[in-house]
């Protein structure tokens, strides 16, 4: 708290410190969660972009020493460029990846150090002006507090609050009102001092006006910006706290996209799905009670479903807001053949891992604890929180999951366009003792995609599959197991937890297509 006989005008400054700090973060944390995005590798992308913008903070502090006259009129504008800029960092970004994207990396670590340059001078700045009647031992520890407390309120509200509700472009342009809203309460605070104070007032309601403006146009901004990325019709764009869902709708049907990457195409889903869920449904013969992790469409529960052994199927996914968009809405739910409604389907929306880490009775021996078929059909491994699910720390717990004679099948990558990741994948799940069949389908959306069937004995050709499957035979089944000589085993590192090499290789290998 202030220290006794500390003016109101002191007050006022160091709730300003509470805000600017706040949006300081934001904006570094909105530049972060758009760089893993568009660029994938969480960890990298956040580390590189804190360190930039520690970086930037450092030089601004190094350049506040150049500012000695004039300080609270250096302070308000320094306020509106952090505002202008912040503010429209990430619709500029949305933007500059769907139409400059060879230019995104640039502008985004160009911005980032502009901001943090700018968020570098505030705070010494507001120190020196506070200085004149705050005694430093008492300025130091009331400026840090409010710079750390706004820190934390911020850090806290943004994937829990923020982004869900608002959205990325929303929330940058909300917080760069807050400080253009400091900058003009300044220009009250200092109206004394201030020379052109006309001049101030006028700079800070067009910086206001501008991103009110942005405010109230942030839909049109962010359809502009996603239906040139996508092409198709975008018929459902929402946030969640752990991903951006985009559902488009074109000539060749729905398309479903999770932060920009394709998860599934109507027209050739089919194929996917079904080569995921039966030869290891259909080889066990008569599974009761199956789990999927990950797939959170529901198109894998619909396949299973078509069993009629199945008694139960717990479909594990974290976000329920994939859950709930595929289970109400009309249009997606007929894509899964309301798979997600049926009596038969408990939907747990929690981490895979650690459900799978909470099995309730000692080696998960308890009927309810173990899976005659594990279906995993997560993201592949861009970043490391779904590298995790790729470990041989994750494959250990599945197996602990499966009954004696069960099978889990996991979807990995493509064989041939990243074939050192996807037999990473194979090594991974035989390290911790399963036995592996290794197979691949063509989905004209993917190109050649690979799936692994793992079990504690050998994989057996099922001698039948349902009747009504679009792309799987009983006589061409065997072709799957097939891997032409580009895409046979290559030597391959067990993936740890504790290195995540797969989310490297799988980076490198995608990379080389990309760049391409």
């Amino acid at each position: 708290m202030p220290a006794p006989g500390v003016r109101p005008i002191d007050v006022a400054l160091l709730a300003s410190v509470f805000v600017v700090a706040a949006c300081g973060l934001l904006y570094e944390l909105a530049a972060g969660a758009l760089a893993s995005y568009v660029l994938g590798d969480s960890v990298l992308q956040f580390s590189t972009i804190i360190g930039t913008y520690l970086f930037a903070m450092g030089v601004g502090s190094w350049l506040s020493r150049y500012f000695e006259r004039q300080l609270p009129a250096h302070f308000l504008r320094i306020e509106l460029l952090v505002a202008l800029i912040g503010g429209v960092l990430p619709a500029t970004l949305f933007l500059a990846n769907a139409y400059a994207p060879g230019a995104f990396r640039l502008l985004l670590y160009g911005m980032v150090f502009m901001v943090g340059t700018l968020a570098g001078l505030e705070i010494p700045l507001v120190m020196r002006i506070l200085k004149r009647n705050v005694a430093l031992k008492d300025l130091v520890s009331q400026v840090l507090t409010f710079d750390y407390l706004g820190a934390l309120a911020v850090s806290m509200a943004f994937p829990l609050l923020l982004v869900p509700q608002l959205g990325l472009i929303r929330t940058g342009l909300l917080f760069g009102l807050m400080n253009a809203f400091v900058a003009l309460w300044a220009v009250w605070l200092f109206r004394q001092e201030l020379r052109r104070l006309r001049a101030h007032a006028f700079a800070c309601l067009a910086v206001i006006g501008l991103l009110l403006a942005g405010l109230v146009g942030a839909d049109h901004i962010t359809s502009f910006a996603e239906d040139k990325f996508y092409q198709d019709r975008i018929v459902i764009s929402t946030a969640s706290p752990y991903q951006r869902i985009v559902v488009t709708n074109g000539k060749l049907g729905h398309r479903l996209y999770l932060n920009g990457n394709l998860q599934f195409a109507e027209r050739d889903e089919y194929r996917y799905h079904e080569a995921l869920v039966h030869p290891a449904m259909a080889a066990h013969g008569a599974p009761r009670r199956v789990a999927v992790l990950g797939g959170g469409d529901g198109m894998a529960v619909r396949e299973i479903l078509k069993y009629p052994s199945v008694e139960s199927v717990t479909l594990v996914e974290l976000d329920p807001a994939m859950t709930r968009l595929f289970t109400e809405d009309p249009t997606l739910a007929r894509l899964n053949g309301n798979a997600l409604r049926s009596p038969k389907v408990q939907v747990v929306n929690t981490d895979a891992f650690q459900w799978l880490q909470q099995c309730k009775a000692p080696g998960c021996d308890a009927a309810e604890d173990v899976f005659d078929v594990i279906v995993v059909d997560f993201p592949d491994p861009t970043n490391f929180s779904i590298g995790k699910l790729y470990t041989n720390s994750f494959y250990a717990l599945l197996d602990k999951r499966l009954s004696a004679s069960g099978y889990a099948v996991v979807q990995t990558t493509s064989p041939l366009v990243a074939r050192k990741s996807y037999w990473t994948v194979v090594q991974t799940m035989e390290s911790v003792g399963l036995q592996t069949a290794p197979y691949h389908a063509h989905v004209p959306s993917f190109g050649e995609w690979g799936f692994v069937v793992a079990s504690r004995r050998p994989w057996r050709l099922p001698e039948a599959l349902p009747a009504d499957l679009r792309f799987l035979s009983a006589g061409t089944l065997p072709l799957l197991f097939d891997f032409p000589v580009d895409m046979a085993r290559l030597p391959a590192d067990v993936n740890r937890l504790s290195n995540q090499a797969l989310v490297h290789t799988y980076e490198r290998e995608w990379g080389k297509v990309v760049a391409h």
